[in-house]
């Protein structure tokens, strides 16, 4: 969802307010910890998944004008919400350059040198 569709759905359920500045302050709360980080990014995955394949699904409309309605709301307003995960290549990369930051050899293995990918 782009910035100004987010504030534009705040702005029709003033409630969505609320649970923002809770989740920000959760999330504050737990900087430099990453295991509380990561069960609060889990937990939003998982209320994104039970209201979506919920509640999202079952108010779909039942005839062609109102699906044609929401669909040009979709479009209009900023897409589909989507909660991306982190790729493990992108994880296994940053792992590669911490390690090369403090100054351990790239390819030290357990195996007798060989570093397989």
């Amino acid at each position: 969802m782009s910035h100004d569709a987010e504030v534009r759905a705040i702005k029709e359920v003033p409630k969505l307010e609320d649970v923002k500045t809770l989740v920000k302050q959760l999330a504050e709360e737990s900087r430099g910890d990453t295991l509380e980080l990561l069960a609060l990014l889990r937990f939003l995955e998982s209320l994104h998944r039970e209201i979506s394949e919920g509640l999202f699904q079952d108010s779909m409309p039942n005839n062609r004008q109102a699906l044609y309605a929401l669909l040009k709301d979709i479009e209009a307003n900023g897409g589909w919400p989507y909660i991306p995960r982190m790729r493990l290549l992108a994880f296994l990369q940053y792992l590669e350059e911490d390690r090369s930051a403090y100054g351990s050899p790239g390819g030290n293995t357990t195996d007798g040198g060989t570093d397989h990918q």
